[in-house]
């Protein structure tokens, strides 16, 4: 028995975000238009079976105050990552897939997504030859005081101080940072939160 309409609302969900979505300059928008081609040319192209490129969901989680961020070390790629992964047919939504990776990694089980992504990454992968991830990305803020917990799926998962990730990590990650924090610096300040790191 296969489950049509999750992957159905996640397809219509992802076509509408991305036809929908303020990219932050040129090329952006131009993996947009890529991003939303790969979406409305599949019929599943947001689940694994696409091949060889299909689309997936990330998010970077920030600490409270915003001060830190969660990577885990992915041994396929053997660096520091944000949380992210395939789309599950239990995936209602994009964001929904971002934080459901992003809980399942981190171990974090409370975490304030912004439903809107901060970036779209292309990048090719190993699951299929000459394939691509068409990777939709997040942000995510964690409690005050919250504990990572590391999945099977990593050998490691730390927080690091934002000065850090660049030198931890790739251009990527470091592209996703620099969206991320333009992202929050517009958005408004949690009430439980003391105060942002601008």
């Amino acid at each position: 028995m296969t489950l049509r309409a999750p992957s159905n609302s996640l397809m219509l969900d992802a076509r509408e975000m991305l036809a929908s979505w303020t990219a932050p300059n040129y090329q952006q928008d131009q993996l947009r238009r890529e991003f939303l081609s790969l979406a409305l040319s599949e019929p599943d192209a947001a689940f694994r079976g696409c091949t060889p490129d299909h689309i997936t969901a990330s998010t970077l989680i920030f600490s409270a105050d915003a001060s830190q961020v969660a990577l885990l070390f992915h041994p396929k790629f053997g660096r520091w990552l944000q949380m992210g992964g395939h789309c599950e047919p239990s995936d209602l939504t994009l964001s929904a897939a971002a934080l459901r990776e992003a809980t399942e990694e981190s171990g974090l089980e409370i975490l304030d997504l912004d439903p809107l992504p901060v970036l779209l990454s292309r990048h090719r992968v190993k699951c299929w030859p000459d394939g691509h991830h068409f990777d939709v990305q997040f942000i995510a803020r964690a409690q005050h005081g919250a504990t990572l917990k590391c999945s099977v799926e990593s050998v490691d998962l730390r927080w690091f101080d934002l000065a850090d990730v660049r030198r931890v990590s790739d251009e990527s990650v470091a592209d996703l940072l620099a969206a991320a924090l333009a992202r929050l610096a517009a958005l408004p300040l949690p009430a439980h939160v003391p105060k942002f790191v601008r």
